[in-house]
């Protein structure tokens, strides 16, 4: 293989790695020993890429602490030491000499252990949006010197918060509290907190991990279904069935007492008329099973705003359900939610992330149809930019029986209600009209 085909083997091997840390921000020296790795084992084979990996092993935490500013000037004092000693240039042994210096008095500031008892504490791991999230760090000296002032990064998401230690005393305390921003639905990684010690030139840069890194929920905003919005979701006594049973909600008739029938349910008073016993005979109930479909699919809803809405209204209505312990399935384009309880679900939907090349609603629905055979319930939860036809064709996919709802997410739109053959459409522009909107549906 010639020198340039391995050159461009070699080049396209890197060319992911370096975009994907670029877009990450700094190249931290590991990364840089981990792509050269791999660039000597597309020019020298995998000998080399393991004497290589070798050396990152035990080299790359010693390089670890040099910054970008500190590379560049690493490589002008090599240069300059070597131009120096080849044409004996006095000026540039002193700038390497200077430089060299401005190497040493780095280490010093970095060099040295850090005696620290650190705790950083969320005061709620899961808000919601708007919601306040605070959370602390407390610092303490658990050494028996005094130490130096120092500073702590605390990454919260995409950004760092830098937090400045004063010189402590020996078991000396020092507390922060600091906020997060919950604009947006989101799961931010916060932490782990690092102490950081660098040089006024910020040559050299260490830092120790002293937390774990610790998830924040921000949950969607939901709305409480209050009155007869709560009362449309709730169905105490069920859908009665023609299957009998021996003990339910629903009275059917009674019938002569057979050995093993629970005495709880005699009649007495029609046993003392007849002079045998009887029993109550009941009919099955099967209790209201609410379906969501929610689509996440961007390509039909007519802004982000909009998106979030539906998802709001989903978790609002699913809550709901939760709380008055009916049945719940939710389901988007990419499965079904966990809605074992409302902890679950509201986790879950604060990971969804909306695609525009996901399945339509309307596949959606069909699926959804699918798995929850014994859905009483259903709401399509769907954007704008849905047409009324591909809401037909998604009731059509609904067994006979159940009772079909689609909400349609407007940003600023009039609450309003109108009808697609068996299929209830309800319009919804706010939040806080889907109590409104959910009494139109019961109307």
């Amino acid at each position: 293989m010639s020198i340039s085909s391995m050159a461009s083997n070699a080049l396209a091997t890197l060319r992911k790695p370096f975009k994907r840390n670029r877009a990450r921000g700094r190249l931290h020296p590991a990364s840089i020993f981990s792509e050269a790795g791999k660039l000597a084992g597309a020019f020298f084979g995998p000998i080399w890429a393991k004497i290589w990996g070798w050396l990152s092993k035990y080299l790359g935490p010693v390089f670890a602490p040099i910054s970008p500013l500190g590379w560049m000037v690493l490589a002008v004092v090599l240069g300059l030491w070597i131009l120096g000693g080849i044409f004996g240039w006095q000026e540039a042994q002193a700038m390497a000499l200077l430089g060299s210096l401005l190497l040493m008095i780095a280490i010093g500031f970095i060099i040295g252990r850090s005696s620290y008892g650190i705790d950083m504490d969320l005061a709620r791991t899961r808000v919601a949006v708007g919601d306040q999230a605070v959370g602390s760090i407390s610092v303490s000296n658990t050494s028996t010197r005094p130490l130096l002032p120092a500073s702590l990064e605390l990454p919260v998401g995409g950004n760092t918060a830098v937090f400045h230690l004063p010189r402590m005393k020996p078991q000396e305390v020092h507390e922060d509290l600091f906020t997060i921003p919950t604009s947006r639905r989101a799961v931010i990684a916060v932490g782990p907190v690092r102490s950081v010690r660098a040089d006024p030139l910020r040559l050299l840069r260490r830092q120790v991990l002293w937390t774990e890194q610790t998830d924040l929920y921000v949950h969607p905003r939901t709305t409480p279904l209050l009155g007869s919005a709560a009362g449309f979701l709730k169905d105490l006594e069920g859908l009665p069935t023609t299957e009998l049973s021996s003990a339910d909600v629903s009275f059917h008739a009674l019938r002569d007492y057979i050995p093993g029938d629970d005495r709880r349910h005699i009649h007495w008073k029609t046993t003392a008329r007849t002079g045998k016993l009887m029993v109550r005979q009941f009919e099955e109930t099967r209790r209201a099973h609410i379906a969501i479909a929610l689509s996440i699919n961007t390509s039909e809803y007519e802004s982000e705003t909009a998106f979030e809405l539906a998802i709001s209204a989903a978790a609002s209505i699913g809550r709901q359900a939760i709380r008055e312990q009916r049945e719940l399935s939710v389901h988007v384009q990419r499965g079904p939610l966990n809605c074992a309880t409302g902890r679950t679900l509201m986790d879950d939907m604060t990971r969804i992330v909306g695609g525009d090349r996901l399945p339509a609603s309307v596949d959606l629905v069909r699926e959804i149809s699918d798995a929850v055979p014994g859905a009483s319930v259903m709401f399509f939860v769907v954007g704008s930019l849905v047409t009324p036809a591909q809401l037909r064709a998604a009731a059509a996919a609904v067994p006979l029986g159940v009772r079909t709802f689609a909400i349609r997410c407007l940003e600023e739109a009039p609450a309003s209600r109108a009808n697609i053959a068996d299929l209830t459409v309800l319009t919804l522009g706010e939040l806080s009209d889907l109590a409104l909107v959910l009494r139109k549906a019961a109307a």
